[in-house]
């Protein structure tokens, strides 16, 4: 046996005068019996010698104390704790702004120097006043404890710090367990009332304080403890009770938090049940455990006999402060917010299936950095709420805007005309609340989607000229009933000679031989028609594809005649990635919202990778610059043009559906692509016999478009487009 500071040869206690002491004179034959065994704990002398006793009087036979002891392991395995983890945009000055925090357990660790000397000092004088001078195990209160166990017939207190960090640790393993039969069995055996369960602490106590240095242990103590409810460690406690933090206490504030560490439920600040009697002697259970805290301190000269009498006389005065929980704390971000998080719970990146993702998101204490603009953010906030209500009489009416940088698949802008919600009641009651995300695709929390209209023929305009047609040639773009059949070359010849599907054009234009330029300007839906005649509606689906085009429910595009004109449901996020693979030379890069995580170390954690594919050639999107950048200046967007300031070089191209129950304005920048419409969630309305505040319904895409775009060319600038010769890109056909 090796001989520990502070003790004899034969382990007997050395005369010392601690910082925290108590003396006890311990009296007839179980006093004598407890000191010797006290000193022998003191002195890390558990053996046969020294457990016996206690075992025996806790109710163990003396006989099988050292077998039972010495069988137990005396590493205590400490995983990471549950900590809150935050998502955040970034401000124009580059600082983060927090958008939502999502925890199981309200926990954020901090450090020693993070730590008050007045929450430390409380700790050790409510708790272990001999925490300093013990080896784990405060003997005189454990001993105590013991015979108070015998003569009671229950089991008392008497825990160390180490012994209560223990139990805090064995239970925090629990919470990690997959199912809750197993949670609540492990919880069970770490909190059972037993002697058995004091013994296993008493060794892993033992253990711990052998690993780590006492003002580690405390650290750990004080990050680790339950505040009530699901206020976990120091920090959190002083900013929810107390709205500050725990380097800055008070010495009053730091005993009422240390009081609630006792007992969460019988102590707690935050329920009004807990409070009576007035403000000025309000809280009377805490006050009653805090005033005994100050009292230890100034015994064990902590603190002045002023500063005790002060803190006495102070009234308890929380200043409950609910953390951010969730995104609906994200306002206006909110449905962005719900975007990244549905990132974190899908990608494959964060874990090996969903409930392992949000496992690891809700307890990792990860601060999430977004691809969030906050100005384009604010601009599109303003422009939704300027001209698309929240509700509209008779109508399920849908605002949405998104913003994609160019070239990197980040997601600058995302907003909706609704109020943010997760509960079911509150939307079904609510017109102006929605839980889903109507920017994004069904399993990242948003809709089904919806009908893009035209602005959908830009996939037959790409492979109208990746086949090699130009944009001067005519093709037959009258209105008629029957179409007659159509190439397929993936489900065989499509036959449209029923006159069940017989399309008009918008403003029932007429003419009879359309280029493809003149179609595209005009958005002419027969003169598409009569260019998907002279190519391959599978063409049409694949090339839709390589521009990431999909439906918003997850099924296959379809690839009939009709879906040339926009029938696939698509997500407006969805647009916006393949208008800014247009506007980049035909690079296509999946969309992104998430730039960096940081776990609680401060380590960085990979992150999904925006996945860029050449959809078309440099050639083919040249021309088709050459094409969109007319419908901004002289084709159906022009109001959206005319309407943005600064203007740089931008593509655009309109979609209106049937009725006009959805409108749609998609275009670009070299850096920005924006996608801003009105739509009918369920339901319908003709959008261009509707008013809003703002103007016509029909007409809020371009309001919104051009303001959301204004604020982007100023801020990034804009290059000039890549467009082939018009000998080219206007050849004749041959």
């Amino acid at each position: 046996m090796s001989v520990q500071d502070g003790c004899d040869p034969v382990g007997r206690k050395k005369p010392q005068e601690p910082s925290f002491t108590e003396t006890r004179s311990p009296g007839g034959v179980i006093g004598g019996l407890l000191g010797l065994v006290a000193a022998a704990i003191a002195c890390g002398v558990l053996v046969a010698g020294a457990v016996t006793p206690v075992v025996a009087l806790g109710g163990l036979a003396a006989s099988n104390s050292m077998a039972y002891f010495e069988g137990l392991p005396e590493y205590l395995a400490i995983t990471p704790l549950s900590q809150k983890s935050n998502i955040y945009a970034m401000q124009a000055d580059g600082t983060p702004l927090l958008l939502a925090s999502f925890y199981d357990q309200n926990r954020v660790e901090v450090g020693w120097d993070q730590v008050g000397q007045f929450v430390k000092d409380a700790t050790i004088a409510g708790e272990d006043p001999r925490y300093y001078e013990h080896n784990g195990i405060d003997a005189q209160g454990t001993l105590r404890a013991v015979a108070m166990t015998v003569l009671g017939d229950q089991i008392q207190g008497g825990s160390s710090i180490a012994q209560q960090y223990v139990k805090n640790v064995r239970v925090q393993t629990c919470e990690l367990e997959a199912t809750e039969a197993k949670r609540m069995s492990c919880y069970d055996e770490a909190t059972a009332t037993s002697a058995s369960r004091k013994l296993k602490e008493m060794r892993l106590a033992l253990g711990v304080e052998k690993r780590y240095t006492k003002d580690e242990v405390l650290l750990g103590y004080l990050n680790i403890a339950g505040f009530g409810g699901r206020v976990y460690g120091i920090e959190s406690a002083a900013n929810y009770y107390f709205n500050t933090s725990a380097s800055a206490l008070t010495l009053a504030q730091s005993a009422s938090l240390m009081a609630i560490v006792n007992n969460p439920v019988k102590f707690q600040l935050d329920n009004p049940d807990s409070f009576s009697n007035g403000a000025a002697n309000g809280y009377a259970a805490n006050r009653t455990r805090r005033d005994y805290i100050l009292d230890q301190m100034l015994r064990y000269d902590k603190i002045t006999q002023q500063q005790h009498d002060e803190a006495v006389a102070a009234p308890i005065e929380p200043q409950i402060t609910e953390p951010s929980t969730g995104c609906q704390t994200a306002g206006p971000s909110a449905f962005f917010c719900d975007y990244v998080s549905a990132v974190l719970q899908t990608d494959p990146v964060f874990g090996a299936d969903a409930d392992t993702r949000l496992l690891n998101f809700r307890r990792g204490g990860y601060n999430v950095y977004t691809t969030l603009d906050m100005e384009l953010q604010n601009a599109a906030t303003r422009a939704m709420g300027e001209n698309v209500p929240l509700s509209y009489p008779g109508w399920d009416v849908g605002g949405v805007i998104s913003s994609v940088e160019v070239g990197s698949g980040r997601v600058l802008a995302m907003v909706q005309n609704k109020a943010y919600t997760q509960d079911p009641a509150v939307a079904g009651a609510d017109p102006t609340y929605t839980a889903l995300n109507y920017n994004t695709d069904y399993d990242q929390g948003g809709s089904g989607g919806f009908q893009p209209g035209s602005g959908y023929k830009v996939f037959t305009l790409a492979e109208w000229l990746k086949e090699g047609h130009s944009l001067n040639e005519r093709v037959d773009s009258r209105p008629k009933a029957s179409w007659g059949t159509f190439k397929d070359s993936c489900l065989g010849p499509q036959n449209y000679d029923s006159e069940h599907w017989s399309p008009k054009n918008d403003a029932n234009e007429a003419g009879a031989n359309y280029t493809a330029l003149q179609s595209t300007l005009q958005s002419i839906n027969t003169g598409y028609i009569g260019m998907a005649k002279k190519i391959d509606l599978c063409g049409i689906r694949k090339t839709a594809e390589a521009f990431d085009m999909h439906r918003a429910d997850g099924e296959p595009l379809v690839q009939s005649a009709s879906a040339v004109i926009g029938i696939n449901e698509v997500a407006p996020l969805s647009m916006a990635v393949a208008f800014a693979g247009i506007a980049n030379n035909g690079v296509t890069c999946s969309a992104v919202a998430i730039d960096r995580i940081v776990d609680s170390s401060g380590a960085e954690l990979p992150v999904p990778q925006s996945v860029c594919q050449q959809s078309v050639t440099p050639d083919v999107a040249a021309a088709m610059h050459f094409a969109l950048q007319g419908v901004m200046t002289s084709g159906t967007a022009t109001q959206s043009w005319t309407s943005t300031s600064p203007r740089v070089p931008m593509i655009g191209k309109t979609g209106t559906t049937d009725g006009n129950k959805d409108t749609w304005m998609n275009g670009a920048s070299s850096e920005v692509a924006t996608v801003a419409a009105v739509v009918s969630v369920t339901g319908d309305a003709n959008q261009r016999a509707t008013y809003f505040d703002s103007g016509l319904a029909s007409t809020a895409r371009h309001r919104m478009w051009s303001a959301v775009m204004s604020v982007a060319n100023a801020k990034y600038g804009g290059n000039p487009f890549t467009t082939i010769s018009p000998s080219t890109a206007l050849r004749p056909s041959n």
